[in-house]
């Protein structure tokens, strides 16, 4: 059955992943970062991406953004393969792809999901295993969202803005929504969702964005009921490179 086109409507919020192929490393060390952010931050001005949220991992990353047009998203992520594979290349003497397949994305609703996108992104090198606390990871938008530094990649949304009424009120605000651990039922939902590309919010929402996009936006019901069962997350897994085998385990 051929797959669905990736969905991608412009002025809504996205989750985008992307892997290195084979879960490869991607970022050897903080030269490749600083030629990353500098790829990405040229092509998200050159097609309108607001970028809110983003982590570096040692073999994948994580965005959270807001495209103008429907097609932003896709000849962004095409600059940065353009632009930084190459360069990878080169420098680790290597040919060939360096992404594993194409990257995935996601629609959520931003009234409900997007500052638990938000933590969901920036908290996975804790989970991971690379850090104690997502303060701690210098590669990713947390420090800017707790007002330790100033960061040219973030566009802050509005929903982060409604955290405080002066820049202190809402990173205080939004340390303190750090602190509040996600539930497994919320990573869950992002990983499961990341990985089909599925959108993440109520069903209200997922109706709308089915009327507006004119597809099918959520899987089909097949067969007889299945017994419900916890869902493997295996972006938490994957990230610390130990993928769990059984659909009950989760990193």
């Amino acid at each position: 059955m051929a797959r669905l086109a990736r969905l991608a409507i412009a002025n809504y919020q996205h989750h985008i992943l992307q892997r290195g192929n084979d879960n490869r490393v991607i970022f050897q060390d903080a030269d490749d970062i600083a030629l990353f952010r500098k790829v990405l931050l040229e092509g998200s001005r050159k097609y309108d991406v607001a970028i809110h949220a983003y982590v570096f991992m040692p073999t994948h990353f994580h965005l959270l953004v807001t495209p103008k047009t429907d097609d932003g998203i896709g000849k962004m992520m095409q600059w940065i393969g353009r632009h930084y594979v190459p360069y990878f290349n080169k420098k680790v003497q290597r040919a060939g792809t360096l992404w594993q397949g194409r990257f995935k994305s996601l629609v959520i609703e931003s009234a409900e999901y997007f500052l638990l996108c938000s933590r969901y992104i920036e908290t996975n090198p804790v989970r991971a295993g690379l850090a104690q606390s997502p303060m701690d990871y210098a590669d990713s938008s947390c420090l800017h969202h707790i007002g330790q530094r100033i960061d040219n990649l973030i566009t802050d949304h509005p929903l982060y803005w409604n955290l405080g009424n002066t820049p202190f009120q809402r990173e205080v605000a939004y340390r303190e929504l750090l602190e509040q651990a996600l539930t497994l039922r919320q990573i869950n939902e992002f990983t499961a969702a990341s990985l089909k590309g599925w959108p993440v919010g109520s069903s209200h929402f997922k109706v709308g964005l089915e009327k507006q996009a004119s597809r099918r936006i959520a899987p089909l019901k097949r067969g007889r009921p299945r017994t419900k069962k916890v869902l493997v997350d295996d972006e938490v897994a994957s990230d610390s490179e130990q993928l769990a085998s059984s659909t009950d385990q989760v990193q």
